[in-house]
């Protein structure tokens, strides 16, 4: 059987097959670095267009500044479990090797009230060690804890792991900032796959506007101790967490979410209150008025979007557009899984172009 390829000619008139022409992600941070990786192990070709790079410490570049733990999240659907659960086993792997960033901590987990049906829980059938813990393990006035392995990401050291692992496969990378995807389109005429991966940035695109997303400012404290391999999470009205990171020798206190808040200036008022609810949590790790020589402070600008995250595919004229945006908090929870996804989507396209 013969199976011919819908074809285009580049700029030099030489043939070029659709399943060779560059697919394009608009966005480099956990999200499209994570999905150029996916594709680039598929054998796609794949170049990154972005204003800011792995590496970059812009407040608006939100995988430089996350807490980046693997959390279950609750509320949402099977599907979306299953991104996570994908997540998990890449990152598992990735633990392996300490230049990746990833580490493999203990967690415990308190809860306020009674966990709902649809509640976090589900993440015992993906976590190691999970059991739940008798009533003098946690503190009075929770109805509950939990105890299990968990992974957390260092990414002042994964992003410049990823945009190399990237790098070395082949991707590339272009420093722009654009202001809509026709601009993208025209910068790569023969490509007929694009990926918007823009997070906060499709909020302005003039082609997407999504009034659905809004900037959402995050601040923690960064605690250097060497108590800095379980994690604490308090799920309820106050919320609180302690993720520690190994790599770097410290903990990271929060949190708090401001809704249309970019100021790069830090509250120190946030700050007082974030180590007074992480002292109450987890006192033996962290002291109720550390020394100052011992704190710094974390501000990233989170890409948050009123009813969750948005993962589809359209149609353009001739082009097929792929969104992958809107995660706020949870991008590197969710990060690889979505990849996966998203590489099953183009997968979908080639397939759909090859004429039998």
């Amino acid at each position: 059987m013969l199976i011919a390829m819908d074809t285009c000619r580049d700029h030099d008139d030489i043939t070029v097959p659709f399943s060779q022409r560059t697919i394009v992600i608009l966005g480099a941070g956990i999200i499209g670095c994570a999905t150029a990786r996916q594709l680039l192990q598929s054998g796609f070709s794949v170049t990154l267009v972005a204003e800011h790079l792995p590496g970059d410490q812009d407040i608006t570049y939100a995988s430089a500044w996350a807490g980046a733990a693997w959390h279950p999240a609750g509320g949402i659907n099977p599907e979306q479990r299953y991104y996570q659960v994908v997540t998990h086993r890449i990152l598992l792997k990735m633990a392996q090797d300490p230049s990746s960033g990833v580490s493999v901590v203990n967690a415990r987990e308190y809860l306020e009230q009674k966990p709902a049906p649809d509640s976090a829980i589900w993440g015992k059938t993906v976590v190691a060690k999970f059991r739940e813990m008798s009533r003098d393990e946690f503190p009075e006035n929770f109805y509950c804890g939990w105890s299990y392995e968990t992974l957390v990401t260092d990414p002042t050291l994964h992003m410049p792991y990823l945009g190399k692992k990237v790098t070395e496969m082949g991707g590339k990378f272009i420093r722009q900032r654009v202001q809509s995807l026709q601009e993208l389109f025209g910068m790569f005429p023969e490509s007929k796959i694009f990926i918007n991966a823009s997070g906060l940035g499709s909020q302005t695109l003039t082609d997407v506007l999504d009034d659905r997303c809004f900037p959402e400012r995050g601040q923690t404290v960064f605690l250097r101790t060497d108590k800095c391999h379980t994690m604490y999470f308090r799920n309820g009205q106050e919320y609180t967490y302690v993720i520690p990171r190994p790599l770097s020798h410290g903990v990271v206190l929060g949190g708090v979410k401001q809704q249309d808040n970019l100021s790069p200036d830090v509250d120190l008022e946030i700050a007082r209150d974030e180590i007074a609810r992480a002292h109450r949590l987890a006192p033996d790790v962290v002291p109720e008025h550390p020394a100052d020589k011992d704190i710094s402070h974390i501000i990233g600008i989170r890409p948050s979007r009123r009813g969750g995250f948005r993962l589809d595919s359209e149609q353009r004229d001739d082009r097929t557009i792929l969104s992958a945006y809107g995660f706020g908090g949870g991008g590197y929870a969710f990060s690889y899984g979505i990849a996966h996804a998203v590489g099953k989507m183009v997968e979908k396209v080639e397939c759909e172009n090859v004429i039998l």
